[in-house]
């Protein structure tokens, strides 16, 4: 099998990721998974399409993530790995989207308007 490679995005982060046949091993940024993540709830939302189709045990991942905070990293790095998992069998592609994996979150931070102290937030009013 040869190298897949998807992208994921959630806010300000990007995840780039390469699947090959392997152990299961997943290492972000040269590191391990658990090195990176040492949260389990964040280690299980990246494992989430792996553990939904039983596939966890058969690919390594590679990932370059980028921006963002932790939990956004997780959630873009959860967006790739299935995006991968299509490409390489795209009978998946129902059960993925039905549990909500396919769906890039479209939310993130709203500038900040002139005049203002952040987006929506006003200077204290002051009647005299």
């Amino acid at each position: 099998m040869e190298i897949v490679n998807a992208v994921g995005r959630r806010k300000a982060a990007v995840a780039r990721v390469f699947l090959t046949e392997g152990n299961g091993e997943i290492t972000i940024n040269k590191r391990a998974l658990e090195v990176y993540f040492p949260s389990s709830i964040l280690q299980y939302i990246v494992k989430q399409p792996l553990s939904l189709l039983d596939v966890a045990e058969k690919y390594n991942i590679k990932v370059n993530l980028d921006g963002g905070g932790y939990k956004g990293q997780a959630e873009a790095l959860r967006l790739a790995i299935a995006r991968a998992l299509v490409k390489i069998n795209p009978e998946d592609k129902p059960a993925l989207r039905a549990a909500g994996f396919m769906t890039r979150d479209p939310r993130s931070v709203e500038r900040k308007k002139p005049g203002r102290p952040k987006a929506r937030k006003r200077f204290q009013f002051s009647k005299r």
